[in-house]
């Protein structure tokens, strides 16, 4: 029998993937100004990258009301459409796979940064503990207003549109973003979530909106080309929950009886500590999952190829790394030296730090 290695084809629902190696979804703030499409930079950017096994975009707003930060691409306007079709086709091109990520961002906003200057809403009145780029400077988050309950068939519906809109711009499926505090994330959590109708109170209420929205989206297109990311040991954004092994054992198995393509788990805290606190443990809910699990959160090569090697992971998705390496792949393969990234060009700017990092038969000659 041969076992897997992080460098071996996987099916992960209906997407055949050439490799393991994922690279995460990674919020850059380069959309165009005037229309949050992606463009140029967007394309090019990512057809250097399309040696990854799959592609998952920045996070996409799927509505102007989803939108947190300035200059995040949407996937709800005809332009949007087109410029995400630009980048797809660019991929594909290159032989690789793309999904998108659909994101509502919930409470992280700014009223600067909705339509008409309204608050941003959240399943109930709580501000987020956070801050947020409104194109001038980092401000403290507004306080939210509480969804109305005749409000929310309209949230899912833009997930399902968004799902649809994704199809026509060529993407190969879609992913759910339902972590790091953001809209689902809030709905999830005790600590946001105090309502008292059917989305709040008691875990399955306050998993309703996942539920919808998972049916919403497996309905737009089908589950085996939707993944979904879930963070549930993370405080991200000012998120909390009295019990997350309760919530996300739940969650999980929610997300397990839809079918979906695979579960993307954060393990730890976002873009940190990977340490869980006693009676936390990702292994239990990776168990629970029967299709194919992302791993998610500071992995190296070693730890990468001992994850896929085990069993423990089906992927893994590498951030920060394929910010500064296009070849990624071909890095990990070879174990090359990596470039370092050059956060002063993480967020916003231009193709300085975002394209323009060379590949290793570039800094071999």
């Amino acid at each position: 029998m041969t076992h897997p290695t992080l460098f071996s084809p996987v099916r992960a629902g209906a997407l055949d993937l050439a490799n393991r190696i994922v690279m995460a979804p990674l919020t850059r703030n380069r959309a165009s100004h005037d229309t949050d499409a992606p463009n140029a930079l967007h394309v090019e950017y990512y057809a250097q990258r399309a040696t990854a096994g799959l592609i998952i975009t920045e996070a996409s707003q799927i509505s102007p009301e989803g939108k947190g930060y300035a200059w995040t691409p949407g996937i709800y306007s005809p332009a949007q459409i087109a410029g995400w079709r630009a980048v797809t086709d660019a991929v594909h091109a290159k032989g690789g796979k793309i999904v998108i990520q659909l994101w509502h961002v919930g409470r992280v906003s700014h009223t600067g940064l909705q339509p008409n200057g309204q608050a941003p809403v959240a399943p109930s009145a709580i501000a987020a503990a956070t801050r947020t780029f409104d194109g001038t400077a980092f401000l403290p988050t507004s306080t939210p207003r509480a969804l109305d309950l005749a409000e929310i068939p309209r949230v899912v519906a833009d997930y399902a549109q968004a799902t649809r809109n994704a199809r026509a711009a060529g993407f190969d499926g879609v992913e759910i973003h339902a972590a790091n505090g953001y809209l689902i994330d809030q709905f999830l959590r005790d600590g946001s979530n105090i309502r008292t109708d059917a989305y709040g109170g008691s875990i399955a209420n306050r998993a309703r909106l996942l539920t919808e929205v998972i049916a919403a989206v497996a309905g737009a297109w089908d589950a085996g080309h939707v993944g979904i990311r879930l963070s549930p040991f993370s405080n991200a954004n000012g998120i909390s929950d009295s019990d997350p092994v309760a919530t996300f054992t739940h969650a999980v198995d929610v997300v397990n009886a839809a079918g979906l393509a695979y579960l993307h788990l954060v393990e730890g805290q976002t873009g940190g500590s990977r340490d869980l606190a006693p009676g936390q443990d990702i292994a239990a809910l990776r168990a629970r999952f029967k299709g194919a699990y992302i791993a998610n959160n500071g992995y190296t090569r070693d730890l990468a190829l001992e994850a896929v090697a085990s069993g423990r992971a089906d992927m893994v998705t590498f951030g920060k790394p394929f910010i500064a390496n296009p070849d990624l792949v071909e890095r990990l393969r070879v174990n090359a030296p990596l470039n370092v990234p050059d956060q002063t060009t993480f967020y916003g700017g231009d193709a300085r730090g975002y394209t323009d990092y060379p590949f290793l038969q570039d800094a071999v000659a």
